[in-house]
């Protein structure tokens, strides 16, 4: 059927129009009003945690919780960075007549406000999960036509992060349907993350600087280093197949201070090995990826422990300037990627993608470091570099080659120091 148009006159001539006009704009926001941006300064280096769903999916509670901010004390991780203790899908239970969501009673029956407050009194924060959809991935209630009061009800509960995914989301537009949960939190008036979690099917990147702090780029990860598994209509993507899609998407353009492209939650510590580990922690570290564990930390072994509170690499992932790595060279399975670092400094990655063992014989005075879209760049002919490997501890200088030996699936991973300003 045609759709016929027709022309109306104003109601309101003149001055007395836009006086509405703006009445209009004031009440009901704009891209100007401060309730309609997230919130700046909650992300501006990729933000550290914890998140449930890796290794217990749907089986949690409020125990669980509880422990793993207990643990995150414990084992270090809060001193080493670690703030967000997040529940993911499945603790919820029903709306009430009046539309609010509540917690699982029986899995959470103190309730969440509860156990923010022990989680704050950690000295740590709390993260919730939901979706755009009707349902969530799991089949509890999900955020749609229910944005703003699910935002009321987090910020009243004390939730310091959300994750919001897109499961059960058919014909929605996913710019619009982020932003009005971006606008319900910012209404809602307490400052949260705003993790963006649609597995990168709309290019967030392109758009989502401006709705959220951080955004899937990638279909869930699997633990393994380099395999892909596909049940049913899902799909998870091992570790280098993560890392490709950003190697080779140029997506680092997008990446800086309070806007992350985020490559999913951690998998170390849940059966991989320590060297597969060691790599998985460098290269998010490298490419400025949130950090959000996804072991269980209670029961986590003293090996990755270490991994998991490694300072310097850590540093290199919460560097100020927020710059992701740039893949420099790929010499079959052996790939290196530079990441400028703040006050002049370099993080240098060596990566043994392959099955076997990989020999480095790197002249640096063959090779200049260009960073174009950030303007950095280093001649090691022109100037000398002290490196430490972040993760034996040696050190060494540019003046000589690099020699090294790089098991199966493994990393050197390098930071540069000389005299570069900034």
């Amino acid at each position: 059927m045609k759709t016929k148009h027709v022309t109306h006159k104003p109601l309101l001539p003149g001055k007395a129009m836009m006086a509405a006009a703006a009445a209009f704009t004031v009440f009901f926001g704009s891209a100007g009003n401060s309730w309609a941006q997230k919130f700046e300064g909650l992300a501006d280096t990729p933000p550290m945690g914890w998140n449930s769903w890796n290794k217990f999916a749907c089986d949690i509670d409020e125990r669980l919780i509880r422990e793993t901010a207990d643990a995150m004390v414990k084992t270090g991780l809060k001193d080493a960075g670690y703030q967000y203790v997040n529940i993911d899908d499945c603790w919820h239970g029903q709306r009430d007549a009046n539309g609010n969501i509540h917690p699982d009673p029986k899995r959470f029956p103190s309730g969440i406000k509860a156990l923010a407050d022990y989680v704050h009194g950690k000295g740590l924060k709390l993260g919730i999960y939901s979706d755009a959809g009707d349902t969530t991935c799991g089949g509890r209630p999900g955020s749609r036509g229910y944005e703003y009061q699910d935002a009321r009800t987090y910020a009243s509960w004390g939730i310091d992060y959300v994750k919001y995914d897109w499961c059960n989301t058919p014909l929605l537009n996913a710019e619009a349907a982020y932003t009005t949960m971006r606008d319900a939190i910012a209404k809602a008036g307490r400052p949260m993350v705003f993790s963006i979690c649609e597995w990168g099917m709309s290019k967030p990147w392109e758009w989502a600087g401006k709705v959220g702090h951080l955004w899937r780029t990638t279909p869930d990860i699997y633990n393994c280093f380099d395999c892909q598994f596909s049940p049913g209509l899902s799909t998870g993507l091992g570790v280098l197949r993560i890392l490709d899609k950003h190697a080779d998407a140029n997506l680092r353009k997008f990446a800086g201070p309070g806007r992350w492209n985020d490559m999913d939650m951690l998998e170390v510590g849940n059966g991989m090995s320590e060297d597969q580990d060691r790599a998985h922690m460098s290269i998010w570290a490298m490419m400025a990826s949130p950090l959000i564990l996804g072991n269980d930390l209670r029961t986590m072994s003293e090996s990755t422990r270490r991994i998991l509170t490694n300072p310097g690499v850590i540093a290199v992932n919460q560097d100020k300037l927020g710059v992701q790595a740039l893949r420099v060279l790929a010499d079959g399975p052996l790939e290196v990627y530079a990441k400028p670092l703040d006050g002049g400094q370099w993080a240098l990655m060596f990566l043994n993608r392959s099955n076997q063992p990989a020999d480095i014989h790197h002249d640096w005075k063959k090779q200049v470091l260009i960073d174009d879209l950030n303007q950095r760049s280093v001649d090691f002919k022109e100037n000398v570099y002290q490196w430490s490997d972040l993760w034996s501890k040696k050190t060494g200088d540019t003046s000589r080659k690099l020699e090294a030996k790089l098991a199966p699936h493994s990393v050197l991973m390098l930071r540069l120091t000389g005299p570069a300003k900034p």
